[in-house]
């Protein structure tokens, strides 16, 4: 059985790159349609100085936004736990000690000022092992007399540690550049270096999914695995997002969270699809995906090599399609956040807005600029009625309003079709090209040069009461 993890540091909101880790844990895991795979959530909270209140919550939440529900988790539960490493601490203390009794590591009192000044000729950190000299009554003596410590990995000096991974291949380091990892800080936490191989170990988790960022430090903590005896899971690490050639997509820098984009207007599923794509292709020539279908496609083989690039130029298309596909009904619902906060709130229906704009929005976040000629009809420039293009001028518009208004007021049914057969007839009829009429009366109407449909949908829009009027104001100041 497949059990994966996700382990996020609740530090701030989950990033992109993080949350696409998720995803690409949760996939593998289900896979095929595998119900047995397990996809567990870990808190690693290790360093208490970068966290954050409430981030924990925000990354529960953000998962089950974006349909990652996980099998086991802080609050969820689980026959593993605590999943929170901070709730772990006696787990960690203990396994350091029995590693200290296997040799894997040791007790070093070294000041953090002796520790500075051990370097080498090149001015490179070179870590002092005489701890590992100092007897078992020495240790428990320094010990009692509450002397600071930390416990520290203890790594050969000579030898080789490799692993094969799964995306990068076969990965080696020479022990003899690797320094000896701080596994248990003097105020008793773990750090990352150690917390995880422990965690990972007792939650059965067999095979690790996480950033190209740790494919140097994995040797490292197979070293831990061996010491102890343990089974080494297999490795799986991801290239980075990157918000462009050079650099790494990050909060600190401004990039958007998945939250972030939530309120941008972007779909969950969208974003979701979005962020499968960022070093991953199906063999199958699709994009647009949903969950099942992105479980039933994902493979190893589609993972990348090389970093991804986060294109918001691609999202938007990509988000684009994913609301083209709504019906009016299903837009109107899920865009109230942003309807509320236009100019179309408590004016129209929200249903008949919602035909307008699915063909011509990619985020409801573009809704407001939309909908802003909505609030700029009083005192519109008259000089919009003139269109070399459709041959439309001022003069021609005070000669064609009385008629169309004539035929307005005089339509037994105010439809779509009825004000179609109305204007394109009227066109007919006089002689004009279409956009002779569609033109003013559009303009008329709106004030607005760009509007999110033509006039026979603005005309419905603003219903028969208000295009009436309308087209009567414009014919005055035309007078």
């Amino acid at each position: 059985m497949i059990r994966t993890r996700f382990a996020p540091s609740p530090t701030g909101y989950l990033h992109i790159g993080g949350l696409r880790t998720a995803l690409y844990a949760y996939l593998f895991a289900k896979k095929d349609g595998d119900e047995n795979g397990q996809f567990i959530l870990r808190i690693e909270d290790t360093d208490r100085e970068r966290l954050v209140s409430d981030a924990a919550q925000i990354i529960y939440d953000t998962l089950k936004n974006a349909g990652l529900p996980y099998d086991e988790g802080p609050d969820v539960g689980g026959d593993y736990g605590p999943y929170i490493q901070s709730d772990r601490k006696e787990i960690y203390a203990e396994y350091a000690k029995k590693l200290v009794e296997l040799g894997g590591a040791y007790y070093c009192f070294c000041t953090k000022e002796r520790l500075e000044s051990l370097t080498d000729e090149n001015g490179q950190r070179k870590y002092d092992k005489h701890c590992l000299h100092l007897s078992r009554e020495e240790v428990e003596r320094r010990i009692a007399a509450g002397e600071p410590y930390v416990i520290r990995q203890n790594i050969p000096e000579e030898g080789v540690s490799w692993y094969e991974d799964l995306v990068y291949g076969k990965i080696s380091v020479e022990l003899k550049e690797l320094e000896d990892n701080i596994l248990i800080k003097s105020d008793g936490m773990p750090t990352y270096n150690f917390a995880n191989v422990i965690d990972d170990h007792l939650m059965k988790i067999n095979y690790v999914i996480r950033g190209t960022e740790y494919l140097s430090s994995t040797p490292k903590y197979n070293l831990l695995y061996e010491a102890f005896g343990w089974e080494i899971p297999k490795y799986l690490h991801l290239p980075p997002v990157m918000r462009d050639e050079k650099h790494k997509l990050s909060k600190r820098y401004g990039d958007p969270s998945y939250n972030d984009l939530l309120n941008e207007g972007f779909l969950g599923e969208a974003l979701v699809n979005y962020i499968a794509l960022l070093g991953w292709s199906p063999k199958e020539n699709v994009e647009k995906m949903d969950m099942e279908t992105l479980k039933r496609l994902f493979t190893l083989e589609g993972i990348s090599h090389s970093p991804a690039i986060f294109d918001k130029t691609k999202l938007r298309w990509l988000n684009g399609e994913y609301i083209k596909a709504m019906s009016p009904e299903e837009f109107a619902e899920r865009a109230k956040p942003w309807l509320d906060k236009s100019p179309a709130a408590g004016r129209f229906d929200y249903i008949t807005v919602a035909k307008l704009l699915i063909t011509r929005v990619d985020t409801f976040g573009d809704i407001a600029e939309k909908l802003a000629f909505l609030d700029a009809y009083d005192g519109f420039d008259l000089e919009m009625l003139e269109n070399k293009k459709q041959k439309a001028t001022k003069e021609l518009a005070k000669e064609i309003l009385p008629e169309l208004i004539e035929r307005v007021e005089a339509l037994p049914a105010y439809t779509e079709e009825a004000l179609h057969d109305l204007l394109i007839g009227y066109a007919t009829e006089k002689g004009y090209k279409n956009g002779q009429v569609m033109w003013p009366f559009r303009i008329a109407i709106t004030g607005a040069m760009n509007t999110p449909g033509g006039a026979i949908e603005m005309a419905l829009l603003f219903g028969k009461e208000v295009t009436l009027c309308r087209l009567k104001e414009t014919l005055a100041r035309l007078a």
